[in-house]
């Protein structure tokens, strides 16, 4: 385990012309921590983590890591590593050189770089497959050799760039695991760029949320989630109801909503629209007479003890409690 260092931004911007791809973001990323930068394409994560790595020049502002300004230093001074979308495995190398080949550039001998290059596959549990070419692995196998290589200089901070979008739901889900345990057993920070909700919540201790450029609102995933600052957020997160109520805008998570009869006396009016059945719950969307969707997930047996069907009417209604008022 290697000593974990704190990552900050201060006043951040990047611009490519008049065009600001990131706008005056500042953050701290405490030592340790798994956080990830998530946001639609263009919202400026990929800008701030290339940044962060020195593949982008700074316009204005700071990048501080374990304390020392890094933001005019070049790549391979800044104590980070990179690992890209692409995987950016050498063709002609078998996977134990592939590994080795930041400490070669280092001019650290053969020997000791095959040992940690050997300890490294090891880790990512690709030990059997150290002779192997690139072509010859999976996706997800050429993933853990691209992640050992990261890792084989031993960063204070590990810089990834999507790097799940290429490989299979099934397999995505396993690759969080792994990442959230290797992040452990090094102790140092991991940032992670995602476009993927489901990622951002199931991976970070740290989950900043980007839009236009700016930092929209970051803290605990649960925190996130629960408690969206703005209908954006609301919906981007997904799993919300954004509903103009009493005046306010409200968030209304889907899962805590339930479906009444019309006569019920509570609830958003509305008709049933589509009904998918998704194994242990129901999603069952509303249209509103001012034509609005709402959305409640039920567990399966509460909706088949008490079905509805496309077409009825029905009203949608939740407890006070689970409802979030937005930011106008």
């Amino acid at each position: 385990m290697q000593s974990a260092s704190d990552v900050e931004l201060i006043s951040v911007t990047k611009r490519y012309g008049v065009t600001a791809a990131v706008s005056d973001v500042s953050l701290k990323i405490p030592g340790g921590t798994y956080c990830c930068l998530l946001g639609p394409s263009g919202c400026g994560k990929t800008s701030t983590l290339r940044m962060i790595a020195g593949h982008e020049i700074i316009s204005v502002g700071d990048v501080i890591i374990g304390g020392a300004n890094v933001g005019d230093l070049p790549p391979v001074k800044r104590g980070t590593a990179m690992m890209f979308q692409s995987y950016a495995l050498f063709p002609h190398l078998n996977c134990l050189d592939n590994v080795a080949f930041g400490l070669k550039m280092r001019r650290v001998g053969k020997a000791e770089r095959r040992e940690r290059a050997r300890a490294l596959l090891e880790m990512v549990r690709m030990d059997a497959y150290a002779t192997r070419l690139p072509a010859q692995l999976s996706g997800g196998q050429q993933q853990r050799v691209a992640l050992a290589r990261a890792l084989i200089t031993r960063p204070k901070v590990l810089l990834l760039d999507e790097p799940l979008s290429a490989l299979d739901p099934f397999l995505r889900g396993h690759m969080r695991d792994e990442l959230k345990r290797l992040q452990r057993e090094f102790g140092i920070s991991f940032i992670h760029v995602t476009h993927s909700q489901e990622e951002a919540l199931a991976l970070a201790d740290l989950v900043v949320v980007m839009d236009h450029g700016r930092i929209v609102q970051s803290g605990p995933p649960r925190e996130i989630f629960d408690a969206p600052a703005t209908a954006f957020i609301a919906r981007f997160m997904g799993g919300h109801n954004v509903i103009e109520h009493d005046g306010n805008t409200i968030a209304v998570r889907s899962d805590r909503c339930r479906l009444l009869p019309m006569t019920a006396n509570d609830g958003l009016l509305g008709e049933v629209s589509s009904i998918e059945y998704l194994g242990a719950t129901v999603k069952v969307a509303l249209t509103t007479a001012a034509g609005a969707e709402i959305v409640a997930v039920l567990p399966d047996d509460k909706f088949f003890a008490e079905p509805f069907s496309v077409g009825n009417a029905a009203r949608l209604a939740w407890a006070p409690r689970d409802s979030h008022r937005l930011q106008a």
